[in-house]
């Protein structure tokens, strides 16, 4: 055996660049490069220029939730395909390319947890599955993390990163912007606190239905927020839009959101809102249970 073939055996294969690990980020907000993991210490967030990058959903519970609070439910509820829908590839065949990925049958993280020793309901949307598309699954978490904030009186809060209604359940993903308001409307009307964090992006079906119907609505700065793109937009009307008027600042400024956050400030203000509208008589007044919930459908 000569050198040569004995090299060629050790010799390890290289990947390719598009498989070559990056230990590097560049912000989209003010170009600069950086350590990636810098960037994950400060969570996903520029040290330079403060842009929110988006954001992982298990890393965001771990954020707002005291450590080892966290209890998920109903992580095995899995999408099926009632309208064999195929597009460039077969609703089947994403749903399993985004269970590959994120390692979850939907987009939504949903259970109890609690802050500051304050007990809530929480529901996190993952963007890495399927954009964050609400779905027949996703819809039925949320239902019943209203079910269990009715049951134990405990305030709900949903995180929301979605592109919007999940256009492979057509008709049926729509009827989750329905339903899903309807059971907040409940929740309403027996006075448990409801708390909406838009995060980037927040779009769609999503804008239009639950994330919009909080008690208290906050915002990360920055954040994509609406219902129609920009460009679908001005194709529609023909004219050119205010600069940024789907940012979280510019709807902070219209009225239409509470408050913009940043995101390492997100626990103590939601503590801090939580103990505000628990301390509300109309809310400490009632006992409610999920039984009303049923009872309304």
């Amino acid at each position: 055996m000569n050198f040569g073939d004995l090299f060629s055996k050790i010799r390890r294969t290289q990947p390719a660049p598009s498989e070559a690990p990056t230990h590097w980020i560049k912000c989209p907000g003010c170009g600069a490069l950086m350590y990636s993991k810098e960037v994950e210490q400060n969570h996903s967030v520029c040290p330079k220029c403060n842009y929110h990058l988006r954001f992982d959903a298990q890393a965001r519970i771990d954020l707002i939730c005291d450590e080892g609070s966290f209890v998920e439910y109903d992580q095995n509820l899995q999408p099926i395909d009632p309208l064999k829908f195929v597009d460039k590839k077969s609703y089947k065949k994403r749903i399993s390319e985004s269970k590959e990925k994120t390692g979850r049958f939907s987009a939504v993280i949903a259970g109890e947890g609690a802050i500051s020793r304050q007990k809530i309901q929480l529901v996190v949307f993952d963007f890495n599955f399927m954009g964050g598309s609400l779905g027949s699954v996703e819809g039925e978490k949320i239902v019943r993390a209203v079910k269990r904030s009715l049951d134990k009186n405990e305030p709900l809060i949903i995180v929301s990163a979605s592109g919007g209604a999940r256009m492979q359940e057509s008709t049926f993903s729509l009827m989750q912007m329905s339903k899903t308001s309807a059971a907040l409307k409940i929740l309403s009307e027996h006075k448990i606190p409801f708390i909406s964090v838009l995060t980037d992006p927040t779009m769609g079906g999503v804008s239009a239905s639950f994330a919009w119907l909080g008690d208290i609505i906050i915002a990360e700065p920055g954040a994509l927020i609406g219902f129609a793109g920009q460009r679908v937009i001005k194709q529609t009307i023909g004219a050119d839009l205010p600069e940024g008027f789907q940012r979280s600042e510019f709807l902070l400024e219209h009225g239409l959101i509470d408050a913009i956050v940043e995101r390492k400030e997100h626990k103590q203000f939601l503590s801090d809102m939580i103990r505000l509208l628990s301390n509300n008589p109309a809310y400490a007044a009632k006992q409610p249970s999920a039984q009303n919930l049923d009872d309304e459908e």
